[in-house]
């Protein structure tokens, strides 16, 4: 993984301050050196090598190398012919701290600084012994503080690199946990979305299909048995308030957190009422259970609820059937539910399920769980199945 590059400053103009800053800043520093270390402060040594030290900075951004080597030779050249008497890697100071600190991915500056800077005191040695006549213990003396202040200024140049490349570091992190935040809001939303149109399927699908029930036998019973068309209308109405009750129960998925709400009225406790209300002249609906249902966590209560619910629904509007058997078995932890009807339709083929089969399918693999709908091996009908873990079950 590359390492990110060095930030430049956001603000162009502000780049080119600081830059006509520095160059300034390094010219006169060139001057006040040479007077502080007791050189010759002429118009044909000093005061040509500040001006040409200077400007050269301006390009430090693009061209960093190419700065430290020519202000390198220009020290060289002024040391060289005697038109500079003092400083060979001080005067330079500000190229190498540019180049040190520049360490964009293929271009390492603090090794080139270091090379350069180590080349250029070993050249400086040399001369100052064989051209200079000085003993090495003057070189040592005069070389030395050079090469200790070269070591303090690349020292410092890497720490400037350091700092900023963990300051771009830090931001592309928190540029990544900020997309990874909106990424799960994003699959939040996505699974709530799916959540209500799940209970909006179910619970509209099957209040109605019920209330059309009702209605149809209130209609034929109208004239000949008045009770009983009494009796239709009351489970219709008593079906309309259960749907009002649930689809208030799935405003918490919009509300704010920490509100409350009602839970919904909806479980393996009320199949049995679910099988009474969907039980016609025309279809025989029977439920057996097996286990400790009382155990069955919510999460799980709810989805078997909307499974028999669902499963019921599509029998009586996409089928003819006479008989549907519903089983409820809770054993080695898991719950298995099965849907079973002797029903015929062409309307209903395998891998044509809609948005029902499809909501059935999601709770169930939501809950870690195994489900299939399908025809009947042997004979007409349509099966629904369902085997869905139990967390903490003890038989």
């Amino acid at each position: 993984m590359d390492r990110p590059p060095v930030p430049a400053p956001a603000d162009p103009r502000t780049a080119r301050l600081i830059d006509g800053l520095l160059a300034a800043g390094t010219a006169v520093a060139v001057l006040a050196g040479t007077a502080r270390f007791g050189g010759r402060l002429d118009a044909a040594g000093a005061l040509p090598l500040a001006l040409w030290l200077g400007p050269l900075l301006l390009a430090r951004r693009r061209r960093p190398l190419v700065v430290v080597l020519l202000s390198v030779q220009a020290v060289v050249v002024f040391r060289t012919s005697g038109l500079a008497d003092v400083g060979w890697v001080w005067p330079a100071s500000a190229a190498y701290a540019a180049l040190a600190a520049d360490d964009r991915p293929g271009r390492p500056g603090l090794p080139w600084a270091v090379g350069v800077g180590l080349a250029e005191l070993a050249f400086a040695a040399a001369w100052e012994t064989t051209a200079g006549g000085a003993t090495p213990r003057e070189v040592l003396g005069s070389l030395g503080a050079e090469a200790l202040w070269l070591a303090v200024l690349l020292a410092a140049a890497t720490a400037y690199r350091n700092r900023l490349r963990w300051r771009a570091e830090l931001d592309e992190r928190l540029l990544r946990a900020a997309r990874e935040r909106d990424l799960e809001a994003g699959r939040r939303i996505a699974e709530a979305r799916l959540d209500i149109a799940r209970e909006l399927h179910d619970v509209v699908g099957h209040t109605l299909t019920v209330v059309g029930i009702q209605l149809r036998v209130a209609a034929e019973a109208l004239h000949d048995s008045p009770e009983e068309a009494r009796a239709a209308l009351t489970a219709a109405q008593q079906v309309r308030t259960e749907a009002v009750r649930d689809l208030r129960a799935l405003v918490h998925v919009l509300r704010a957190p920490g509100e409350v709400t009602e839970g919904p009225a909806a479980g393996v406790p009320e199949v049995a009422a679910l099988v009474d209300r969907m039980r016609s002249a025309e279809l025989d609906v029977r439920l057996e259970t097996a286990g400790d249902l009382t155990s069955v966590p919510a999460p799980v209560s709810l989805a078997v609820h909307r499974i028999v619910q669902e499963a019921l629904t599509n029998t009586v509007r996409h089928t003819e059937a006479s008989r549907a058997d519903v089983t409820l078995r809770l054993a080695d932890g898991r719950l298995d539910v099965s849907v079973a009807d002797d029903g015929r339709s062409v309307a209903r083929t395998p891998g044509a399920g809609g948005h029902g089969v499809r909501g059935m399918a999601e709770r169930v693999r939501a809950l870690g769980g195994d489900f299939s709908a399908g025809p009947h091996e042997q004979g007409d009908g349509w099966l629904v199945r369902a085997a869905i873990p139990v967390t903490g079950f003890h038989p």
